[in-house]
């Protein structure tokens, strides 16, 4: 159940969540709503799939989800700096709040104990590997791009990201850390450069040379370092 609602999570909250319903949930509460009833939908599936009788405790997520994401865009409304880090500090709070709900769920259902957590999860990792493969792969996909958007733009300009530059990248990175994951976790780690150097030779003399040059090239580094340790993590499953 841990992979199942992690998975959900992350299908959820960003594989189903488009660009449209994005911008839609940023500036609505309505939108907020609905990007939240994806994610209730999703979870309340993978639960059952699971175990059927969990469902109450996985509604109970998807209800708390939308509480989180309309208070969002309420506190935003009021509040919301417009520079600054505040893009990444607000992340990494959602994010907090999202997987600490999850975390009550298992703990409060008794499916899992806090001592018990590693255990469990590698119990769970041998009992269900395609669940596992499933997490690996959501995860190095539209959540890893959001996160080393958010992490550089954050640290390196200060700002959030400039989603109207960079959504260009979204579907091209995330098949380029897929094949990485992929020849990694298989051994083929020759194949690693053909898949990571053309990007870079192609996209770096838009970018070397101007002041975006340090964050292109610790979006790029950070990528591959993702794919790789994923791969990895697979490979010895």
């Amino acid at each position: 159940m841990i992979i199942a609602m992690l998975l959900a999570h992350l299908t959820g909250d960003y594989l189903l969540q488009w660009d449209a319903l994005a911008r839609w949930k940023g500036a609505s509460a309505k939108g907020a709503a609905c990007h939240g009833f994806i994610v209730l939908l999703v979870t309340v599936l993978f639960a059952v799939l699971i175990d059927p009788a969990w469902w109450p405790w996985a509604l109970l997520i998807g209800l708390t989800h939308i509480v989180i994401d309309v208070s969002w865009v309420l506190f935003n409304r009021r509040f919301m700096p417009r520079s600054g880090l505040y893009g990444l500090v607000r992340l990494l709070t959602d994010q907090t709040l999202h997987f600490t709900v999850i975390l009550f769920a298992l703990i409060a259902s008794g499916y899992v104990t806090a001592r018990g957590l590693p255990a469990t999860i590698v119990n769970e990792v041998q009992t269900h590997r395609m669940w596992a493969f499933a997490l690996g792969y959501v995860l190095i996909s539209m959540p890893t791009w959001i996160f080393i958007e958010f992490i550089f733009y954050g640290l390196i300009n200060g700002s959030a990201p400039d989603f109207s530059r960079v959504g260009k990248y979204k579907y091209v990175g995330s098949l380029e850390r897929g094949l990485i994951v992929t020849f990694v976790a298989t051994g083929q780690f020759t194949l690693v450069p053909v898949v990571a150097l053309p990007r870079l030779v192609l996209e770096s003399p838009q970018y070397f040379g101007s002041n975006r040059t340090t964050l292109y090239i610790a979006e790029w580094l950070s990528s591959l370092a993702v794919a790789v340790l994923i791969g990895l993590a697979l490979g010895r499953m």
